[in-house]
């Protein structure tokens, strides 16, 4: 645990990405197995310990120091690992003398224990640690690290470290499970490559590159809908069905209507839609599809289920608009150009159950500027924008430029008050960075409608923090409520109806744009005048 314990401490005050791709690849090279087999787990947030909850850790630190100096140290600090690390009592054994505790004894117990044996065995597990080492299991266990590292970096890394290809890492990782034994025997030339024949594993996505000021030829570009659903990759392999998520999780529980209609062997890439109220037609020359997609809001209420009931089914029928194929029963079409998968794509999908899958259509534009008077339609039928895919594209992992592009349309905007603040977490975790924000009613009150940490600057982080702190009227926890007077306009990708919250609208990544300054919080926008953006 010391060793992992200090790479953690290393990668918090890093910055650099070649610097931490080092510290990682060091770390792996001279850990045995199986530690670092979980240590590269927790920097992916693959360890799943079910036995381990943060209530169940907020529990243990209450029990042991007092919970009002608890969460005014947890407001203070930012972090609740950190702040935990740091107050847990003295252990009555010094760690010097206690038997050092690995990360592979650390999971392994916690696993192996019921959730009402795993609290006292993870409270003498922190009785024998320091600080730093209390702090990177407690990291581990609740599996946020928060240390500027994601799945992607961790596993380019460790593909470094040994002279392997990123991609080829990438292809395996999700047919194999911690601690990764067979990877690392095959990554220092002990072992065969990992295969993922006859398993359905995850191949990580194509990914596009904003558009922004580029103008693109229409000759040598194809020009599609890009879908305001969840991108989806779906396998079938040996008579088993995966549907996974842009970042690689598995969503089949959650749409088990669109598993079991996708029988035929092969891999496809696609958008999850639920069925609503647009029911298809044109947008200028281009066929949006026969399907009608509801907007996203309709989809939110069958993410993360676990179980998904009768009702919710027939209520929220899923189904994929598909973009492209990677794989056609064992044969491999990655390789191919966009307009031969295109083809091979037409025919896999005809096959399929149209009431499940459908074929996301080609726009027919006859130039760029034409294309950009249909875009100007693409909110009025549920459309997040435009994907442009160069005609000669092989399917690659990642963003790679000139290839792919993604043209959003234009983000609505509201002028809004701030109306309460939070700690942010990570680098932030020292300013108020998190803030929800409310609109008018007919009657004068004000009601939040969103929240928002995004699109700001470090001055104008700064800025907000500093009046956060001077315009506080009351604190609940690590919550302030500021005075109702400075607002701030905020973009946002859309709007919908909401029987969670009482303003009855939830906006979709609301950003915040700038600060309005000039603007007095009394000619901040209404709820009204939201509820009329909603399509």
């Amino acid at each position: 645990m010391r060793a992992f314990a200090d790479l953690l401490d290393s990668l918090i005050y890093t910055r650099s990405r070649n610097a931490k791709l080092k510290l990682i690849g060091d770390y792996l090279r001279v850990t045995p197995d199986p530690d670092r087999g979980w240590a590269i787990a927790a920097l992916t947030g693959d360890i799943d310990l079910p036995s381990v909850k943060p209530a169940v850790i907020r529990g243990l630190i209450e029990a042991r120091v007092d919970p009002v100096l608890y969460r005014m140290s947890r407001e203070y600090v930012g972090d609740s690992a950190e702040t935990i690390a740091l107050l847990w009592p003295n252990p009555v054994v010094p760690p010097a003398e206690a038997a050092p505790l690995t990360i592979t004894q650390a999971v392994e117990t916690l696993n192996a224990l019921s959730r009402s044996d795993a609290p006292a065995a993870l409270a003498d597990m922190l009785d024998r640690l320091d600080a730093e080492e209390r702090f990177a299991l407690l990291k581990m266990a609740t599996g946020a690290l928060r240390i500027g590292i994601s799945a992607r970096l961790a596993k380019t890394a460790l593909a470094n470290a040994f002279g392997l290809d990123v991609e080829a890492v990438e292809e395996v990782w999700h047919g194999i499970a911690p601690p990764y034994a067979s990877l690392f025997a095959w990554a220092e030339g002990t072992g065969e490559q990992p295969t993922s024949v006859n398993v359905p594993v995850f191949r990580p996505f194509m990914l596009a590159h904003p558009l922004e000021d580029l103008r693109v030829d229409l000759a040598d570009y194809a020009a599609e809908w890009k879908w305001d659903g969840i991108r989806v990759q779906i396998v079938h392999v040996a008579g088993e069905t995966r549907l996974f998520s842009r970042t690689g999780d598995d969503v089949t529980g959650s749409f088990p209507d669109v598993a079991r209609a996708f029988s035929t062997p092969g891999v496809i890439d696609g958008e999850l839609l639920v069925k609503g109220e647009h029911q298809g037609g044109t947008l200028g020359n281009a066929d949006f599809g026969g399907g009608g997609a509801a907007s996203f809001n309709a989809l939110q209420q069958r993410l993360g289920r676990k179980v998904v009931s009768a009702k919710m089914l027939g209520d929220y029928p899923a189904f994929v608009r598909v973009y492209d194929i990677l794989f056609d029963g064992e044969e491999d079409l990655r390789e191919l150009p966009w307009t031969e998968r295109r083809q091979r794509l037409e025919t896999f999908v005809a096959r399929l159950d149209p009431d499940r899958f459908d074929l996301s259509q080609v726009i027919e534009a006859e130039d760029f500027t034409a294309l950009e008077g249909i875009r100007a339609g693409a909110r009025d039928a549920a459309i997040e924008g435009v994907m442009l895919k160069r005609r000669d594209s092989p399917y690659v992992t990642g963003r790679r430029v000139g290839l792919w592009y993604k043209w959003k349309r234009d983000p609505l905007t509201a002028d809004c008050v701030m109306m309460y603040a939070q700690r942010g977490s990570g680098r932030r975790s020292s300013f108020y960075s998190d803030y929800t924000f409310g609109c008018w009613t007919d009657e004068g009150e004000l009601l939040p409608v969103g929240k928002a940490y995004s699109g700001i600057t470090d001055e104008e982080l700064k800025m907000l923090d500093k009046f956060v702190r001077g315009h506080t009227l009351a604190r609940f926890g690590p919550v302030r409520e500021v005075e109702k007077t400075l607002v701030l306009e905020i973009a946002f990708d859309s709007i919908h109806d909401s029987k969670r919250h009482k303003s009855g609208v939830a906006m979709r990544f609301p950003r915040i744009a700038r600060i309005r300054t000039d603007k007095p919080a009394a000619e901040a926008d209404t709820v009204a005048g939201l509820r009329r953006l909603i399509v």
